[in-house]
């Protein structure tokens, strides 16, 4: 065991050593079989899903939450410490992801990895937990992933060479070419050698050979956005509610299939980083938007896509042993696939005349002859009218007369007898209720079987009981349920019959699975297509809802009238709407104003409007243009964590170090406060010394503080601009009472209120004399505080300089302007100039 009082075991099943130490709390474990170990110790382990479950509907959205993706890590030894090998493989989903990148010694690049992927388990070497040994970054995972089950497997089955041999063996021909980028990837395919051979102890199944999806996903191509500022910004999770839809994917998830709410959270959290394909999406939502039967026709069609993932999860999965259970779902499915492969042609009508590039391509991948080649395949073997319904009786019957008649004499035998059986059951029940004169009628259910129903409203039974030959009754709000002897044996007749059925219908499927199997392929390329589509139509749909507009990505960050999109939503009217402007040339921004006032509310919409834009989405502003962040921090809040034992200034210090670590020149920074949690002067030394190492950085950087004496920072530094959020003063009826009033409107420079927590506190029912006291206090303090620094004449003239070279700059990259109107622009810049400038400056001119 190494987690101390933990529980761990060693099973040895298929010749593969695995100990499992499940870290889950609060969660049901069941047990699923003990192996007793030298100390006699036990472990209870839950797998979920296993084998033999069938693809959901797509009103089944929702359960995509459950944790499904089993990842394996492993880290290089001795000089290749850092260099991090991962192979992640979903239940529901046959792709398997690999990446392999160099880490820092915070790992922060695998934690946000794994925090974004959700893990049902992960999976390390033993090695690297060695009691008394364990490495920096498995103590770091199991730190951040207390509720994830956590199983080490011995060292050799990490093996490149084994990696390397599985990937040729299980990738789909059409993916071959991550031969090219993984061979030389030695860690990645030694997390792919132990994590194949896990998935496949723990699902009882192996991969049909050629029938993965393999792809290699480095860190480059994606911004990096960390966990916690993924919690901060509430991205996919409310920080009160967690049910609760009021976050950016619950502004913008009007998806219809399960993939396409999968793929929009992971975008969400991994958003793009280059600005062509972020433009063919946004091409693509635009013609959505102009085309209102492009957009109609294609929703119609989405929404009766099953999961296609996790249909071709269990399609490419061949069972070891062949259960009753394994065939029904093998032949569910089946028809599963039937219902979606007739959905091809109506998706190839809906796109026929549409324009965009993305778009086009699609329509052209679904001219692929595959799909009708299967189908046809199907078709020989399956009946025309077996189809995809809502209903276990229904579902029942559609899978008992799947197969043709005349393909197995046996088969058609048996279901004749079903339908025998079916039909005496129905005459039992109809005589039953002549014999006692009762209306009963016969219902089904997948738990009871055949049952009967009675109905008691306007009856009345003799002594007010049911007669003494029908059993189980149950009683719900006016209807009875029961049963009698001769029903329960009918039913055990009609299971035999289905198990033949199942077994014999099973049989005709795997043979027609086989022909069908080299071809399918071509189902990752519509799982993704529909996927992609239900995304981008969510967009369009979202934009449908309010005013937003397209982004443009150039240098510079600005937001004409933005506001905040989940705000919108939680008031269900438009917030008060602000402008942003950051340039290479002004990339820091200090923003002061009195609490509530609007501050922390101004910072998120920032980030959020630059992450909607980078994943393809319209933008709540007028007008808005974005420079592309490579990373996102955030460090917001007040909180301490009594887990991690780190008190709030602690864990405000552990958050901008890891800004400081990890920032570059390409960087979006929000700070919402710094330096609150100790004293006022060593909080002000820390806040400055921060801004200043952050000005070295060409981050685009917004500060929100109360720390007053920062704002003349800009005096030092010309990139630094300082905006407040304004308030009124009102007077209360009575005359006597001043009240604020909050305008939540941004203005240039620092806020000239004074007091004002002072006047926060009034608000509250702080006693009167308590708040007298208070501000004698202050404003003693206040007399003894030295004067403010002052911007000298000199400085007032560098800055303005350095003002009109940085828009002389940008105006060079960026215009667009005709000759006339470019000459008014640059004279309206030198008339600024020399308002702020006043002395003759020829040099400038």
């Amino acid at each position: 065991s190494y987690f101390g009082d933990k529980s761990s075991c060693v099973e040895n099943a298929n010749t593969l050593n695995v100990t499992c130490s499940s870290s889950v709390r609060g969660l049901n474990s069941t047990c699923m079989g003990k192996t007793p170990l030298t100390s006699g110790r036990s472990v209870c382990r839950s797998h979920t899903p296993l084998m033999g479950y069938s693809v959901t509907s797509s009103s089944a959205v929702s359960a995509h939450n459950v944790a499904s993706v089993v990842v394996a890590v492993v880290e290089g030894r001795g000089l290749a410490r850092g260099e991090v090998g991962m192979a992640s493989i979903d239940l529901k989903n046959p792709e398997m992801i690999l990446s392999q990148f160099a880490d820092n010694t915070t790992y922060a690049k695998v934690i946000t990895k794994l925090k974004i992927l959700t893990p049902l388990e992960i999976i390390m070497s033993n090695t690297a937990c060695d009691a008394g040994n364990t490495t920096k970054l498995f103590s770091l995972i199991t730190e951040h992933f207390k509720n994830v089950t956590f199983t080490t497997v011995q060292r050799k089955y990490f093996n490149e060479t084994k990696g390397l041999e599985y990937i040729e063996q299980l990738c789909a021909s059409e993916f071959s070419t991550i031969f090219m980028e993984v061979q030389s990837k030695y860690y990645c395919l030694a997390a792919a050698a132990a994590l194949l051979k896990y998935v496949e102890f723990i699902q009882n199944a192996v991969y049909a050979p050629k029938s993965l999806k393999v792809r290699f996903q480095g860190s480059e191509k994606t911004a990096m956005i960390d966990s916690s500022s993924a919690q901060n910004l509430e991205l996919v999770v409310n920080n009160r509610d967690s049910r609760n839809c009021h976050t950016l994917l619950g502004v913008l998830n009007y998806t219809k299939t399960p993939g396409g709410s999968r793929r929009l959270r992971s975008n969400i959290l991994e958003p793009l980083v280059d600005a062509e394909t972020i433009n063919t999406r946004l091409d693509c939502v635009q013609e959505l938007l102009q085309d209102e039967e492009l957009f109609f026709g294609l929703q119609a069609v989405i929404s009766k896509f099953l999961d296609t993932e996790q249909l071709l999860s269990v399609l490419v999965q061949i069972p070891k042993q062949d259960t009753v259970k394994t065939a029904e779902s093998k032949i569910t499915n089946l028809i599963y696939l039937k219902h979606t492969l007739e959905l091809v042609e109506p998706l190839k009508a809906a796109l026929r005349s549409c324009n965009t590039q993305l778009l086009k391509a699609y329509y052209n991948a679904l001219e692929d002859t595959r799909f009708g080649i299967i189908l046809e395949k199907i078709t020989t073997v399956i009946n025309d009218d077996t189809r995809y319904t809502k209903g276990c009786l229904s579902m029942r019957t559609q899978k008992c007369y799947a197969v043709k008649p005349n393909i197995n004499e046996f088969l058609d035998i048996a279901r004749r007898t079903y339908t025998e059986i079916v039909d005496d059951i129905a005459g039992m029940i109809t005589q039953l209720a002549e014999k006692y004169g009762l209306p009963m009628k016969t219902s089904f259910s997948s738990a009871r079987g055949f049952f009967i129903q009675l109905n008691a409203d306007c009856l009345t039974l003799p002594n007010g009981q049911l007669p003494s030959e029908f059993t189980k009754i149950t009683k719900m709000k006016n209807t009875y349920s029961f049963t009698s002897a001769d029903l329960i044996k009918m039913n055990e007749r009609c299971q035999e019959s289905l198990r033949e059925i199942y077994h014999m219908t099973y049989l005709i499927v795997c043979k027609l699975l086989n022909e069908i199997y080299e071809h399918i392929h071509c189902l990752y390329k519509l799982s993704d297509i529909v996927s992609m589509l239900d995304m981008l139509l969510s967009f369009a749909h979202a934009c449908t809802l309010s005013d937003y507009v397209r982004p443009e990505f150039t240098d510079t960050l600005a937001i004409k009238q933005g506001w905040h999109p989940i705000l919108e939503k939680i008031a269900m009217e438009k917030p008060v709407s602000n402008n942003t402007y950051l340039t290479e040339g002004n990339n820091f921004v200090i923003i002061t104003g009195p609490n509530m006032s609007g501050k922390s509310t101004y910072l998120k919409q920032i980030a959020l409007c630059q992450i909607m834009a980078q994943i393809g989405s319209y933008v709540p502003a007028e007008y808005c243009s974005f420079r592309i962040a490579e990373q996102i921090f955030t460090r917001i809040g007040m909180d301490d964590d009594i887990e991690t034992n780190a008190s709030t200034f602690m864990k405000e210090m552990k958050e901008i170090t890891y800004i400081i670590q990890n920032a570059n020149d390409k960087s979006l920074i929000i700070i919402d406060e710094l330096g609150r949690g100790t004293s006022a002067e060593e909080g002000i030394g820390i806040c400055y010394a921060a801004c200043e190492y952050l000005l070295n950085l060409k981050a685009f950087t917004l500060f929100a503080t109360h720390f007053l004496e920062l704002c003349h920072i800009d005096a030092l530094y010309p990139n630094v601009e300082n905006y407040h959020f304004e308030v009124q003063h009102v007077r209360s009826s009575a005359g006597n009472k001043e009240k604020i009033a909050y305008t939540y409107t941004l203005s240039k420079g620092y806020t000239e209120e004074k007091n004002y927590g002072l006047k926060a506190a009034e608000v509250s029912s702080l006693p009167s004399s308590i708040i007298l006291d208070a501000k004698d206090i202050t404003n003693h303090i206040s007399k003894q505080i030295l004067h403010r620094q002052k911007s000298t004449p000199e400085m007032m003239k560098q800055r303005a300089a350095y003002q009109l070279a940085m828009r002389l700059v940008q105006t060079a990259r960026n215009s667009r302007l005709d000759p006339d109107s470019l000459r008014v622009y640059l004279k309206g810049l030198k008339k600024k100039y020399e308002a702020t400038c006043p002395t003759p400056a020829k040099n400038y001119e």
